[in-house]
């Protein structure tokens, strides 16, 4: 079921109203995804380059942005569920799915779903104590816990009104310092607030929904995953390190470059035995659509439109 909103089309799946925005355009299909906390907004950029050769669909994520949390917890079941409605909604069910960040994971999941192919742009989690080079298992086990108790007490934290020229405030520093359009970051804040009962802001997704998940992105074995895909995949991994994450522990960016560095030992040995997955480096933090968006969109369209070569060519049966 759809109907009309500003963005576009409403699409109607289980009961939640979930956002999308249609950038046009022909040629194969893609569906973008975003990240945990982020909005479709962030595909700004991207979205008009690829819509030059390709029919391009974005959403918000069910609990993000404009979409609706639905009545049930939020788990990647019902994300790729709400995928795969937006896709019967739009006509293009044989579309590949591109995600960034937890968007990138849930496009990872996909294939398993029916998905021809999928891209996750730097999509990795907190992954597994052992991908952490350098540094003892238990000590980043207990660090990994204590990560994500910061990212749970962070997720949907309601704050006073005015306040929000402190949140945009921050925006712009981050801006100026990766050198990115503000205007986005501040359109995605906007589309991001919820309002509590007694007036208080937060950005979406609410509380409960934010440790959600984060349990859900605890539970995912990604590198199982990657290895038991059955159509084709792109992993990119941001080559740069992210800025300093306000308030967060000393450990903390000891702790990103020892996985930083496990990342790229586990992706290197991925790329070589699995026949499926194809991986790229993107000279770029995580923050990489708007950072680098004509390579990202020359990324995504290259593996796309090559994977529908490759199809066009194969035999019948084969």
């Amino acid at each position: 079921m759809t109907e009309e909103t500003m963005d576009g089309m409403c699409v109607t799946a289980d009961g939640v109203e979930l956002a999308v925005r249609d950038y046009g355009g022909d040629g194969p299909a893609v569906l973008l995804l975003h990240g945990a906390g982020r909005t479709l907004v962030d595909w700004d950029l991207v979205a008009p380059l690829l819509a030059a050769r390709h029919r391009v669909v974005a959403m918000d994520l069910r609990g993000h942005g404009r979409s609706g949390d639905g009545a049930v917890p939020w788990t990647f079941e019902s994300a790729v569920a709400d995928v795969a409605a937006v896709l019967a909604a739009y006509g293009i069910p044989d579309a590949a799915v591109v995600g960034h960040s937890m968007g990138g994971m849930v496009a990872a999941l996909c294939l398993e779903r029916g998905a021809p192919a999928a891209v996750n742009l730097d999509g990795h989690g907190m992954g597994r104590a052992g991908q952490y080079v350098g540094l003892d298992a238990g000590y980043v086990t207990e660090r990994l816990a204590e990560a994500r108790r910061f990212a749970e007490e962070a997720g949907g934290r309601p704050f006073p009104a005015e306040a929000l020229a402190g949140v945009l405030g921050y925006q712009a520093a981050m801006a100026k310092e990766l050198a990115i359009p503000y205007e986005l970051l501040e359109a995605g804040v906007r589309r991001s607030l919820g309002e509590t009962a007694d007036g208080r802001l937060f950005l979406r997704p609410g509380r409960e929904r934010a440790c959600q998940m984060q349990e859900a992105m605890a539970g995912l074995d990604l590198f199982a995953l990657y290895r038991r895909v059955p159509r084709p995949l792109l992993i990119a991994r941001a080559l740069r390190p992210n800025p300093p994450v306000p308030g967060a522990p000393p450990w903390f960016d000891e702790l990103m470059a020892a996985y930083g560095e496990g990342l790229r030992r586990d992706l290197g040995e991925l790329a070589r035995t699995a026949e499926q997955v194809t991986v790229a480096g993107v000279e770029a933090t995580h923050a990489m659509l708007l950072e680098r968006p004509r390579e990202i969109a020359e990324l995504v369209s290259g593996f796309v439109t090559g994977r529908e070569c490759d199809a066009t060519r194969q035999p019948a049966g084969g």
